[in-house]
């Protein structure tokens, strides 16, 4: 790492140290850039052997930026979680077919892996202590834009210069708000409740979900007989559920599930989540770029939130990587290169992970606009006509991937 009291000019800052961030500062330091990563230190805790309830579905285009930057192998892999299969039930139309997506059958290693928060945020801090990387305790309060970068001003006075910043610092962004970036924020009428679970009968390494008047409902496979559930349920019903003996929230997932993995046992507490989508209108500014939930928030339905942050990096390290001799890593002819590249992957997300959360949710239904409600009565067909291709089924997954 860079000596703090000495490193104050810098070709890229950072800001943010969630594990988009930390990718970002690493990524970027192995172009040869001299880098800083800015946030408030995080408070630490002793290492807690139960399963940790957030977690991540990592796809494959994710998993190999992740080995490119030499931070998959450090990764715990005895708490990863491949998902081989996954089965989708619109449970809120009866007769109506599964949808299967096979790893196999579509030529894929995994459809994704199963990550927990806290064992991919301690493999990239470690990769962050060996790397070219100074890493500040502060907070941004102001920068201001200058012909050839950027001047930055931390709330305790310290004063920073970067060609480029990298707003990585979450969907509250102080950064996007200090360069007047508009965003808009709708909140979803559901909460997302997490717990984790052992099971009396294997996953097999697959993953479910179940939509229907309860929401969404997904069991993610965990390492050994254990899973994971994401339940985006009404708000209503959701604080019921986290109110719940662990006993009887594992009755109620049995329940919507099926008994697909028999008898359940809670290991770790249910915990909210409220649930909204963020969209802003522009993904840069002068020498600065969005990337993450800074960028975007989109509906966990599809599980690809992290997947769609993790892409921005890699569109972004892609830019810089090829830019020319004489454009500096800020040059708004590469922020906009940037942008164009993710509009539509951002928009496309957005659009699939809305439309479908509003097709399948009955409360959403009285306020769907006009053209979209005779979607209503063909979204079974649409799900019949997926399920009986072969093709389109392995046209999904590949775009999930990437």
């Amino acid at each position: 790492m860079y000596a703090l009291s000495t490193a104050t000019s810098f070709d890229a800052l950072v800001v943010g140290r969630g594990a988009i961030g930390a990718a970002a500062a690493l990524g970027l330091s192995r172009l040869g850039l001299k880098i800083a990563i800015v946030a408030p230190v995080a408070e630490t805790s002793a290492a807690d052997a139960q399963w940790d309830s957030r977690i991540f579905a990592l796809s494959p285009a994710t998993r190999a930026l992740l080995q490119q930057l030499r931070v998959w192998d450090a990764i715990d892999a005895s708490r990863v979680a491949p998902v081989f299969d996954m089965r989708v039930f619109p449970s809120s139309r009866p007769g109506a077919p599964e949808l299967h997506f096979s790893a196999y059958e579509s030529k894929v290693e995994a459809l994704a892996w199963i990550v927990e928060h806290q064992n991919l945020s301690s493999a990239l801090d470690r990769a962050l202590g060996f790397a070219n990387v100074a890493i500040l305790d502060g907070v941004v309060d102001s920068f201001d834009v200058q012909p050839h970068g950027a001047s930055v001003t931390l709330q305790d006075g310290r004063q920073l210069q970067a060609r480029l910043l990298v707003g990585a610092d979450g969907a509250a962004s102080a950064l996007r708000e200090l360069a007047g970036m508009h965003s808009t924020v709708r909140d979803y009428p559901q909460t997302a409740v997490v717990a984790n679970f052992e099971t009396s009968l294997p996953h097999r390494d697959c993953a479910w979900q179940w939509f229907g008047d309860h929401g969404i409902l997904a069991l993610l496979p965990l390492p050994g007989d254990r899973c994971s559930i994401v339940w985006s349920a009404p708000t209503v019903l959701a604080q019921t559920l986290v109110d719940l003996e662990p006993e009887r929230l594992a009755d109620k997932v049995s329940e919507i599930s099926g008994g697909m993995l028999g008898r359940l046992q809670m290991i770790t507490p249910a915990r909210p989540f409220a649930l909204r989508l963020l969209q802003v209108e522009r993904l840069i500014a002068p020498r600065l770029a969005l990337i993450g939930d800074a960028a975007h928030v989109v509906h966990p339905l599809a599980g690809q939130g992290m997947n769609l942050g993790f892409g921005d990096l890699q569109c972004l390290l892609d830019v810089i990587h090829a830019r020319e001799p004489f454009r500096d890593p800020g040059d708004p002819m590469l922020l906009r290169r940037y942008e164009r590249a993710r509009s539509e992957p951002v928009a496309m997300m957005r659009m699939a992970t809305d439309g479908l959360q509003r097709l399948f949710d009955p409360e959403s239904e009285p306020a769907l606009p006009a053209l979209v409600r005779p979607m209503l009565a063909a979204r079974d067909l649409g799900w019949r006509l997926v399920e009986s291709s072969s093709w389109l089924k392995r046209r999904l997954v590949a775009h999930a991937a990437s």
